[in-house]
């Protein structure tokens, strides 16, 4: 297969990708809008049985982690997949190049130091950005975020850290093999917490935790749990992500 035949490819891709797009936008309705009576028994039917029978004030983590939780357990594989990918596309450089301290510069490529005012900025919202994304992981169910956003937020402190110092200082906050470890107890938690409840002979992600009071932090009951996992998985993997693709860029410059 040719280049330009590639091209051509991606280009013809493209084009009836943006053809269906550009239909489909033209087609939605003004934003708030329902005109379906399923989706809007739906929406109903989330909005008055959250509160009283979940005790989760929101709905969107209601949805994702109670009235559709084992689709969201996919979601979350989804992730955890293409991390495991990554990790093994590049496996072979770091199995046969192996530097215990590989240096913060690539051959060839001037690298300007951080200036010290993007040092002190940095080291000074690491300490806010975990703290930020440990209560967004926790009030998952009471107020807007959960583990998905909040293991996002978390994953941006150690890149924090690394802009503040170099290589070696990600290395030494955030070590591949706690990662790792990190990143699998996440993923395997979710399951674990959705088959305790197959041991009292109900169904999987059956809630057997208390619910609490609506609007508490422990409220909830199990989703409060979830919300713990996914965070951990989320945050994980994006930082073994970081830690992968930082050492493939500066072992990038060594003989093959």
């Amino acid at each position: 297969m040719t280049p330009h035949f590639r091209i051509g490819v991606f280009l013809a891709s493209v084009a009836a990708f943006a053809a269906l797009f550009a239909a489909g936008l033209v087609r939605l309705h003004p934003f708030g809008e329902v005109h379906s009576q399923f989706t809007d028994s739906y929406a109903q039917g989330v909005n008055s049985l959250t509160v009283p029978e979940r005790h989760i004030t929101d709905a969107v983590t209601a949805v994702n982690f109670d009235f559709r939780g084992f689709d969201t357990l996919g979601e979350e594989y989804i992730m955890f997949a293409s991390v495991i990918g990554v990790a093994l596309l590049l496996r072979r450089r770091h199995q046969h190049h192996h530097h215990p301290h590989p240096q913060d510069r690539v051959p060839g490529r001037e690298i300007s130091p951080a200036s010290d005012a993007v040092r002190l900025l940095a080291v000074a919202l690491v300490g806010p950005t975990v703290v930020f994304g440990i209560y967004v992981v926790v009030h998952g169910q009471v107020t807007p975020g959960g583990g998905f956003q909040g293991g996002v937020i978390l994953a941006s402190a150690p890149l924090l850290i690394y802009l503040a110092g170099e290589f070696q200082s990600l290395r030494r906050v955030a070590p591949r093999w706690l990662v790792e470890v990190a990143e699998a107890i996440g993923a395997g938690g979710y399951v674990v917490i959705g088959a305790l409840s197959m041991f009292g002979l109900s169904t999987f992600l059956t809630n057997w935790l208390p619910l609490g009071r609506p609007g508490d932090v422990y409220s909830g009951g199990m989703v409060a749990l979830i919300d713990l996992t996914v965070g951990l998985e989320v945050a994980g993997g994006f930082i073994l992500l970081l830690l992968i693709f930082l050492e493939e860029v500066l072992l990038r410059g060594d003989p093959v």
